[in-house]
This record gives C-alpha cells, sequence and structure tokens, in this order.
C-alpha cells in the first residue's frame, strides 16, 4: 500500500521504523524515467519514498513554473503500480518557503556557473536548497537521480560529500522514447512536429559517440559534429554544446590520457519553439577498446557456490576471476589480527583503509586465488571458521564497502572480468554486460559448507548448526542498511539445487554467450 504524507511529522513517524529508505525527489508529471529511479531503488532498499514538489526556488523570472505540468491523480497511479512505500507531498509552507528570505545552500560557484547555469540563475541554488532539506526530513540512505540532468547530478554529489550528508547519491541511466528523446516532463510542451526535430539531440550525441570510440580525440571536432548536426534542423536553436568532465563539470581540454579517465559528458541545450531541451551522453576511455571484454556480475547468498562456478566459468570464458569475497574476508582477518572489535566502526574502516590487499591468479583451477594483505598470504587463514562467522558484520559496513567497491571498480575499468559477491551487479557493476543471480536452498548450501570444512580437517560440525548459521547469515546480507543483497532487476537467476558444478558453469556460459555471441568469435 502506497501512503501520502503532506506534513514532516507525520512522515518522519512512518518511516522510523525502517532500516534503509531510498529516496526519488520528483516534481511530479512522473513518466517512465521516472519509473526508473523508482524501480531501482525498490531493488535496494527496504522502503521506497517519492518525493512530489514542484519547487519554486529553483524557477527564474520568467520561466515555466506557473505552467509547468501537474498530475497528481497520474502521479499516484505510477506510484502505487511500482509499490511505492510512501508519497511526500508537502505544501511549500511545509517546506518552509513563504517567501525567497530563507537560508539557501549555494553549491560551488565553478559548478554552476557553466552549462544550464549560465542562463537560469540561481536554478542549482533553489535545486540544492530543497534536495538538502529532503536529505534531512528522510534521511534516506540512497537518493536516486537521473543522468539527464547530469549538471544537476554532479553538483548534488558535490553537495552530500562536501556537508557530509550520510546519502548515496544514484544516478541512473537516460530512459529514451524509441526515437532516442530523453523522456521529460517538459516534453508534453513540444508539438508533433517539434517532437520530431528534437530526436536530432540523440542523433547529433550518437554521432559524436561514434567517432570518439573510432578515436577521435580532437574536443573542437566533436563538438562541431554535433553542432553541425542540429543545425540541420531548422526549428532547433542551440544554446550550449560542451565537454566537461561528469564530476567536476569542467570543461576538457583534451581527450585523451588522464583528462578522461573519469570519462566524459557530452552536454547538449536547445530551445526547440518555447521549449528548453537538454540531454547528454557520457564517453568512456575504456568504450575505445574494439576489443574490450565484458563484465560479469555473479551475486548471490552464501554457499550459492558462487566463488567455484565463478572461477571455472571466467576460465572457460579467457575472462579474468576477481575474488571480492576473498577482499572482504581479508579485511576481516586483518582486524581479528589487530585484536579490534568489530563494531569498532572507525578502527575498522583504518585498516580498511590502510591495508593493501593483492588477489593472484590460482595455481590451479582447483585452488582458489593467492589473496595477500600487506604482503602476507593469507589464503588459508580466510576461510576459517572465525573469519567466516564474523566477515558478514564487516561487510556490512558502509565505510569498509566504499573503500573496497573503489578499488573492485578500478580493476574492472577495462572490462574482460568475472565478478562474484552480493552486490556486483545492484551496486559495484550495475551496467555490468552479463548478470546472473546463483543461488541454492538453505539445505543444500548447508550440506556442502558441511563437505568443505571436513575437507579441510575441521572434524565434525553439525548440519543443524550450519543451517542455523546460513539463515543469520542470509538475514544480516539481505537486512543490511549499505547495499543488502538484492537480485538486480535485469538478473538471470540461476538455482543450484540438484546441478552439479559443469552444469552450473555451462548453463553461465550459455548465458555469456547467447547475449554476446560477437564478444565470443576470435
Amino acid at each position: 500500500m502506497t501512503h501520502v504524507f503532506s506534513s514532516i511529522e507525520s512522515l518522519r513517524a512512518y518511516l522510523s521504523d525502517y532500516r534503509s529508505i531510498g529516496l526519488v525527489p520528483t516534481m511530479g508529471a512522473l513518466h517512465q524515467g521516472h519509473r526508473s529511479l523508482i524501480d531501482r531503488a525498490r531493488s535496494e532498499n527496504d522502503c521506497v519514498v517519492v518525493s512530489i514538489f514542484v519547487n519554486p526556488l529553483q524557477f527564474a523570472a520568467g520561466e515555466d513554473f506557473d505552467k509547468y505540468p501537474r498530475s497528481w491523480d497520474l502521479d499516484r497511479l505510477l506510484c502505487e503500480a511500482a509499490k511505492v512505500d510512501a508519497i511526500f507531498l508537502p505544501e511549500p509552507s511545509e517546506m518552509g518557503i513563504a517567501d525567497r528570505s530563507l537560508t539557501q545552500v549555494v553549491p560551488p560557484p565553478a559548478m554552476t556557473a557553466i552549462l544550464c547555469g549560465r542562463s537560469r540563475s540561481g536554478h542549482f541554488t533553489g535545486v540544492a536548497t530543497i534536495v538538502s532539506k529532503l536529505w534531512h526530513i528522510v534521511q534516506p540512505q540512497r537518493a536516486y537521480f537521473g543522468q539527464k540532468d547530469g549538471q544537476q547530478l554532479a553538483i548534488l554529489r558535490q553537495l552530500a560529500q562536501d556537508l557530509n550528508f550520510p546519502v548515496q547519491v544514484v544516478g541512473c541511466p537516460i530512459v529514451r522514447e524509441p526515437s532516442g528523446l530523453a523522456l521529460s516532463s517538459r516534453n508534453q510542451y513540444l508539438s508533433e512536429i517539434e517532437i520530431a526535430a528534437a530526436t536530432k539531440l540523440f542523433s547529433s550525441l550518437k554521432l559524436a559517440a561514434s567517432a570518439f570510440k573510432a578515436g577521435e580525440s580532437d574536443l573542437s571536432s566533436l563538438i562541431t559534429q554535433v553542432r553541425d548536426h542540429l543545425t540541420q534542423e531548422r526549428l532547433i536553436e542551440i544554446e550550449y554544446v560542451e565537454l566537461v568532465h561528469p564530476l567536476s563539470l569542467q570543461p576538457l581540454t583534451y581527450l585523451a590520457g588522464d583528462d578522461i579517465k573519469d570519462g566524459a559528458m557530452l552536454a547538449i541545450a536547445v530551445h526547440i519553439g518555447t521549449t528548453r531541451l537538454i540531454d547528454n551522453m557520457l564517453l568512456h576511455p575504456q568504450d575505445r577498446k574494439p576489443n574490450r571484454k565484458p563484465i560479469v556480475a555473479i551475486d548471490g547468498p552464501a554457499g550459492a557456490g558462487k566463488s567455484t562456478v565463478a572461477r571455472l566459468a571466467a576460465c572457460e570464458l579467457g575472462l579474468l576471476y576477481l575474488d571480492t569475497g576473498a577482499m572482504y574476508r581479508a579485511v576481516t582477518w586483518a582486524v581479528l589480527q589487530a585484536g579490534i572489535d568489530i563494531n569498532d566502526l572507525d578502527a575498522v574502516a583504518k585498516i580498511a583503509c590502510s591495508c593493501e590487499i593483492q588477489l593472484l591468479a590460482a595455481a590451479s583451477i582447483d585452488q582458489p586465488p593467492q589473496v595477500s594483505i600487506d604482503r602476507h598470504d593469507v589464503t588459508r587463514e580466510i576461510r576459517s571458521p572465525l573469519v567466516t562467522s564474523n566477515v558478514a558484520s564487516i561487510a556490512s559496513q558502509a565505510a569498509v564497502r566504499q573503500v573496497l567497491v573503489q578499488k573492485q571498480q578500478e580493476l574492472g575499468k577495462l572490462g574482460g572480468i568475472v565478478m562474484e559477491g552480493r552486490d556486483i551487479g545492484t551496486k559495484v557493476f550495475p551496467q555490468a554486460e552479463v548478470k546472473i543471480f546463483l543461488t541454492a536452498t538453505v539445505q543444500e548450501r548447508a550440506h556442502r559448507r558441511q563437505q568443505d570444512l571436513l575437507a579441510q580437517g575441521e572434524g565434525s560440525i553439525d548440519l543443524a548448526q550450519i543451517e542455523a548459521a546460513i539463515r543469520e547469515r542470509d538475514h544480516i546480507d539481505s537486512t543490511r542498511a549499505v547495499s543488502p543483497l538484492k537480485k538486480a532487476l535485469d538478473a538471470i537467476e540461476v538455482n543450484t539445487d540438484g546441478l552439479s558444478v559443469s552444469q552450473v558453469v555451462s548453463r553461465i556460459v550459455d548465458l555469456y554467450r547467447s547475449r554476446l555471441p560477437a564478444m565470443t568469435q576470435n
């Protein structure tokens, strides 16, 4: 059931029982682009809140505040269909906006004086002020924004970092019409002829992206290609076409080397009739590699056989196996060795930041990868019952996950890897080309774990105790506030009950090859 709240007090009372909250801030007039944000939030949180507030602070004089589309009944239906838990629908007075004299949050001028900020004075201050208030009111673990407003997304990420908001700003891909036109609430202002003209935005971006992938490094050449393509449509009046850093928003000088290690954002703003439209495309340096191999993300609960299967699948596909679970186990081992209380978040975070973890390929296919921490081989030690019983607590800590996720993402930038864990497809690499959710019943997983322990010489271990431990581990993993275990929306579930390891590997290899036939032709 979707609950509707108009007061801060009643919303906060409702949210008090939830461990993880995902917030989707909107101005209403919801469409499938908003729905994609809601679906992402739904897959990663216990509770999803959608705020609907047409923010007067982000509209300058003469802009379309009065005529901005408002469709409350349709918005409510979309939220109900998407299983939103709560809609926050405040009046301006509830948000403290009697006039424009309230305290406002001013983002860095270097990020607001360019792109849309040149023509929309005060816009991003208005956005930052209301989003800050929403973050204080809702106190979400995650907040979801679309990449279509790329400048806004970068500014809000900087806002969360600079003001120490305990929220993860999640950017989500642009959702488009079949014609390529990016979904926007303002699209309804366009006539049929203007809609046809607006498709030039995406086709111009695609043209430049193709040139970039082919090796074009001349920034002015790419911008000229976009401008020339747009000017073919007489209804389009160009406001800007620029290439900027996707995080700092600073204009780029070169399209090579360190200048684009984080990629580049090619951004457009145009006017068609009385309507202003924006669009952008992210350009990634790794896309220039013609033989770049994809990323395979394998998620699932503890004991589902992810490590063994991922290692064998990587070998058969000619990809690199990256054992993410071993990284968390290594940190857990280091914490225990140092005699640190696993609940001492600061001390654990310092260990995670300071330790050097190295993963090396296994000597043979039937052995796990070699793991060292600070140049000490801990391959065997990290599989001990003591580490196993504590790793879930360590892995659930936000600071630990942030450090290790950054290391994993850096390793995966060039692709060609198989990664397994519990949030690879939802958090670490949501853009992975192949996503598998590997699972098995508790009974099956307990039996496998018992056999592993016996093979390690641990002696007789009671099966019921192992089952209880696995159930507890599943509960911790699926309810933790930071990156809970959840199947990605586009993941394929593979239940391994009754299947041999080779059968599971074959299934994954077949899925890989059926989805990416061009990648497997050598």
